[in-house]
């Protein structure tokens, strides 16, 4: 198996874990022969060859991609990741410490906008978003 090959069945094992298999078999059936090497890229190496290391845990990753997608303002790619953080054992309190620190480092409008997505999608999943 070539290094190409391994990375990615590496990384589509780690996708799936953390997107679940309705998100990827969503995506794979969605490809294009002009989005096939943009899913092959992420694939390999945003999962088969970041996801994969040891030096953190899958837990810290989801922390520091909440962070980043809220910086960023990629809303899209934020709901996918909140059920991603929870996949990954985040719980709604730890993800709202997330957008809390965000809110200071990224500012006060894309935590507002990351706790209103989040809201949404832990309510999806029957997660308890209030007392």
């Amino acid at each position: 198996m070539s290094t190409d090959e391994a990375r990615r069945a590496a990384g589509m094992g780690v996708r799936r874990q953390v997107l679940g298999d309705a998100h990827v078999d969503r995506a794979e059936s969605a490809k294009t022969a002009f989005t096939e090497p943009f899913q092959d890229l992420i694939t390999r190496y945003a999962w088969g060859e970041i996801w994969t290391r040891e030096g953190l845990d899958r837990r810290t990753r989801s922390c520091m991609v909440l962070t980043a997608l809220t910086a960023m303002g990629h809303w899209d790619e934020l709901a996918m990741h909140v059920r991603a953080a929870v996949r990954n054992g985040l719980d709604r309190d730890e993800i709202a410490e997330v957008f809390l620190q965000a809110a200071i480092y990224c500012g006060v409008p894309a935590a507002n906008k990351a706790f209103g997505i989040a809201q949404r999608v832990l309510e999806e999943l029957g997660e308890q978003t209030g007392d």
